[in-house]
C-alpha cells in the first residue's frame, strides 16, 4: 500500500481537504503526490525522527507555563508541507495588508483624535476601560505612525464540499506575536531532509525575513545623525519565546538584552551597558509586555525594562516596536468590529472576512450564545495560548455547565462563535497520513513600507479531531508553501 492509499483511506468527505476534494488531487499538490507515492513509509518515519532530534540539538524548544516539570518542549514537526498557489497567496496579501493598515490607524486614532469614539462605531468603555488601553500613550507621536511593526495574522480556511473554502481572520496578535522562527527553522529542515522534493518545486523564499525585519524596525528609528542602533529585549532565558528571541537578534546582527542591560539617563536617553562605556539605543525590538515594561510607569516591582523607558520613548528618543498599548487592537472584544476599521479609515470593503463572532456584553447575543453553548466555541476576551476557551460540540456536561456560570457571572469578558468545519491537510502520525486540521499565522511588517514574505507559520492540530493548534495545547507546526509560476 503506498502513501497515498493509505492517506485516501483517512480522508472524510465532510473536511475541506487542503491537498483532495472528494479523492482527487489538487493541481498544486500534484508533484508532491507523486513523490509520497514513491516514497516509502520508513524513509518518512527515518527522517521525522532526524527532524525532532536537530530540532533538539538546536534548542528549538519552548517552556509550557504551568508545567509542574518546567521541562523544555520541541514544537512537534510535521514532514508534509502546506502548499499555496501562487494566485490564492496574492489575495491573502492583500487581505492582510489592508487590515494591518486600518489596525495602525486605529492604534493612533485611539491615541489621539478617536474619530472612531466619536463617530459611534465602537463604544468608547470598550476602547478606554480596555485591560490593554495605555492611558499613558495618550499623545504619543510614535515614528511613521506605526504601532504594529510587527503583526501575525491568524486565518482559517473554512471547508465546502466543493473546495471553494474562503479564509478568514480567527484573530489579530499584535503585542508581542511569535513564532516566525520556527517558520524559517522548518524550511530549513525541509531543504535539509527533501532536497529531491524542493527540486521539483518553484517555492518562494522566506529566509529573508529577518532582513526584512531589520529594515522595518531601523526605519522605525526616530530621526538621528548616527546608524540606528536596534535591540532586541527579552524577558531572559526562562521565556517560554526565548530560543526565538535568541534567533532574531543573531539572524539580524543586533544585540539580545535584558532590562539590566539598559538605563535611561538624564536626557532622557536609553543607553546600552558595553565594556566600551553607554552606546545610544534607538529601537528596541520588545519581547516584553507593556506591564513589565517601566517599572517608573507600570508595574512598580519589574526589572524586565529599564526605569525611565516611557520617559525617553515620550520624548522621541527611542522607538519601541510593538508600540506600548498595542494590545488594544488585538483584543478579542475589539476584533469584531476590525472590518468597521476598515471601512471607516480607509474607505473600502474588507478583503478578508471575521469569523461570525457574538459578544457576550450584548444581552440579545449573550442569550443566543448560552442557549447553543454546545455548539459554539467561546473564548475570553483576554485570553491567549488555546487557554480559556470552550469548544461546545466537545465539551462534557459539566464543562457545559461550568462554562455557563462563568459567562453568567462575567458575559463582558467572553466572545463566542461558530465551530466552523476547517480545512485539514495530510499530516505524518504515529499509525501514518492522515488530515489533521490547520491554521495559518502569516506575519506583516510595518516600516515605511509594508514588508511580507510568502506564506507563514502553519499550526497543526495533532490530536485527531481537535482544533486546537497552539504549541502548549499539543499542536505542532509545519513548513508552508507559496509556489511560484514558471519564469
Amino acid at each position: 500500500m503506498t502513501l497515498l492509499d493509505e492517506m485516501l483511506q483517512h480522508i472524510d468527505d465532510s473536511d475541506q481537504h487542503q491537498a483532495y476534494i472528494g479523492g482527487a488531487v489538487r493541481g498544486h499538490y500534484e508533484q508532491l503526490q507523486q513523490w509520497l507515492a514513491k516514497t516509502p513509509v520508513e524513509s518518512l518515519k527515518a527522517r521525522h525522527e532526524e527532524a525532532e532530534l536537530l530540532f533538539r540539538r538546536v534548542g528549538i524548544t519552548f517552556a509550557v507555563y504551568g508545567d509542574d516539570d518546567g521541562t523544555e518542549r520541541t514544537i512537534p514537526f510535521d514532514i508534509v508541507p502546506r502548499i499555496f498557489p501562487e494566485h490564492e497567496w496574492h489575495k491573502l496579501k492583500l487581505g492582510l495588508i489592508q487590515r494591518v493598515q486600518a489596525l495602525n490607524l486605529f492604534l493612533h486614532d485611539v491615541y489621539h483624535d478617536q474619530k472612531i469614539l466619536k463617530a459611534g462605531l465602537l463604544p468608547t468603555e470598550q476602547v478606554l476601560a480596555n485591560t490593554h488601553y495605555r492611558a499613558a500613550m495618550q499623545g504619543v507621536e510614535v515614528p511613521l505612525g506605526v504601532y504594529a511593526h510587527i503583526a501575525g495574522i491568524d486565518l482559517v480556511r473554512a471547508s465546502n464540499p466543493d473546495g471553494s473554502g474562503e479564509f478568514y481572520v480567527l484573530e489579530d496578535n499584535l503585542r508581542v506575536p511569535s513564532g516566525v522562527s520556527y517558520m524559517i527553522e522548518n524550511r530549513k529542515m525541509m531543504m535539509r531532509l527533501f532536497p529531491d522534493l524542493f527540486g521539483s518545486h518553484r517555492i518562494a523564499p522566506v529566509e529573508h525575513y529577518p532582513d526584512l525585519l531589520l529594515s522595518a524596525l531601523q526605519e522605525s528609528a526616530p530621526p538621528t545623525h548616527r546608524y540606528p542602533n536596534v535591540v532586541v529585549l527579552t524577558p531572559g532565558m526562562y521565556n517560554s519565546a526565548y530560543f526565538e528571541h535568541a534567533f532574531l537578534a543573531q539572524q539580524m546582527g543586533v544585540e539580545l538584552v535584558e532590562g539590566q542591560d539598559l538605563f535611561v539617563d538624564d536626557d532622557d536617553v536609553v543607553y546600552l551597558r558595553t565594556t566600551q562605556g553607554p552606546r545610544p539605543v534607538d529601537v528596541i525590538y520588545r519581547r516584553v509586555d507593556d506591564d513589565f515594561l517601566d517599572p517608573e510607569v507600570f508595574r512598580g516591582d519589574s526589572v524586565l525594562g529599564p526605569p525611565g523607558l516611557m520617559r525617553a520613548y515620550r520624548a522621541g528618543n527611542v522607538a519601541i516596536c510593538n508600540a506600548v498599548g498595542t494590545g488594544v487592537a488585538d483584543d478579542k472584544s475589539i476584533y469584531p468590529y476590525v472590518p468597521d476599521m476598515i471601512r471607516f479609515y480607509l474607505s473600502q470593503e474588507p478583503i478578508l472576512q471575521n469569523v461570525p463572532t457574538y459578544m457576550g456584553r450584548r444581552p440579545d447575543e449573550l442569550s443566543y450564545v448560552l442557549a447553543n453553548l454546545e455548539k459554539l466555541v467561546v473564548k475570553e476576551v483576554h485570553g491567549a495560548g488555546g487557554y480559556g476557551m470552550l469548544i461546545g460540540p466537545m465539551a462534557s456536561q459539566s464543562e457545559l455547565d461550568s462554562f455557563r456560570a462563568q459567562l453568567k457571572a462575567r458575559p463582558d469578558n467572553y466572545i463566542a462563535q461558530p465551530t466552523l468545519s476547517l480545512s485539514t491537510c495530510p499530516t505524518f502520525v504515529s499509525s501514518g497520513l492522515a488530515p489533521r486540521h490547520i491554521d495559518l499565522r502569516p506575519f506583516v511588517l510595518s516600516g515605511k513600507t509594508v514588508r511580507m514574505v510568502p506564506g507563514g507559520l502553519t499550526r497543526v492540530a495533532l490530536k485527531q479531531g481537535s482544533l486546537v493548534v497552539n504549541s502548549s495545547q499539543g499542536g505542532g507546526t509545519k513548513d508552508t508553501w507559496v509556489l511560484q509560476s514558471p519564469e
